[in-house]
């Protein structure tokens, strides 16, 4: 009797398309509950293992913001001539490019990109951008990691004890101010401020805020690219000087200016007249004091005795009289 041979392919056939259909279903059930989105994936862009994609892989959602980006002075921090001469004054100092690129290793030496680019504020690209959307910090801290200077002046004036941050007032991908002018900007805060004398003729003058609320020196006069950038919003003597260097502390010209007429200079001998003439009249006025002073006195001493006297008589006549009635009780009662 012939045992019965078992069809082997038949079950592996079944378990083939079992397993093939059931990953064919996951696929299309991943494929449909994933978003869709023209972009192309970010990874594609990535230099390697730095982990920065460069403002170039940013530009493909972003091209608006990269465009407004690339004509500020973050996107030329390294390609700028300024910066280029004082760094090579510098000896082409390594640390520098900590603020002046993007990615930078402080170890190899080596970064991602030239300038302050979308990482250098965001951070590398995240794995899952544009679905999880890139860090940032919102506040001044961000800021001070490069303008120290700046930030610090920040936190000693009204704007840093109250709070208002950098992009209060900046425009953090164009540096622009928040408004189509300075003025304009602030005196969506300071509205009554033009009310005043010293605010009103500046204004009248062409003058905006900054002129003098952040006047400070040249970077030129700087070391190691740190300089004073006004952000105290304080009005010192530089602020005056910069404008009245040709006035201040020359009488003449102030005098021009006001409108008022002068002579011309003494010389020493009428000077010395003039002195000798004031000295006589300061005599004469002393003695003349010391004539009214005597005549005061006299008239004093005189018009003390007539009024004195009199206030004499009239009370002895009192007295006088008093008598005379106690007088004539005393009679009456005898």
């Amino acid at each position: 009797m012939k045992k019965p041979v078992m069809n082997i392919e038949k079950p592996a056939w079944m378990t083939f398309s079992l397993v093939f259909a059931v990953c064919l279903a996951v696929g299309v059930a991943i494929s449909l509950a994933r978003p869709a989105s023209a972009a192309p994936s970010p990874a594609q862009g990535w230099p390697g293992e730095t982990g920065y994609a460069t403002s170039e892989t940013c530009s493909t959602c972003h091209r608006d913001i990269h465009e407004t980006w690339s004509g500020t002075l973050h996107s030329q921090a390294f390609s700028s001539p300024i910066f280029q001469e004082d760094w090579v004054k510098q000896g082409l100092t390594v640390s520098c490019l900590e603020c002046h690129t993007t990615g930078f290793d402080s170890e190899t030496g080596e970064y991602a990109e030239e300038g302050v680019a979308c990482e250098a504020c965001h951070g590398p690209m995240q794995q899952g951008h544009p679905t999880n959307p890139m860090p940032i910090t919102p506040d001044y801290t961000l800021c001070a990691k490069c303008h120290k200077t700046t930030t610090d002046e920040w936190q000693a004036s009204k704007h840093g004890q109250v709070s208002l941050d950098c992009e209060a007032c900046h425009n953090p991908h164009s540096q622009e101010p928040r408004a189509e002018t300075v003025t304009e900007l602030c005196t969506n805060c300071h509205k009554d401020t033009g009310t005043s004398f010293t605010h009103g003729t500046h204004a009248n003058s062409g003058l905006s805020c900054s002129d003098c609320h952040m006047s400070a020196t040249s970077h030129t006069a700087s070391t190691g690219g740190l300089f004073a950038t006004g952000h105290t919003f304080m009005v010192g003597s530089e602020a005056c000087i910069n404008c009245h260097k040709d006035t201040v502390h020359t009488r003449d010209t102030i005098v021009k200016l006001s409108g008022e007429q002068t002579g011309e200079a003494l010389s020493a001998e009428e000077l010395e007249k003039l002195v000798s003439e004031k000295e006589q009249a300061i005599q004469s006025l002393e003695a003349q004091n010391t004539v009214r002073l005597y005549t005061g006195l006299i008239q004093g001493s005189i018009v003390g005795l007539i009024v004195g006297g009199v206030a004499a008589w009239v009370v002895s006549q009192r007295i006088r009289i008093v008598e005379v009635e106690e007088n004539d009780d005393t009679e009456e009662k005898k």
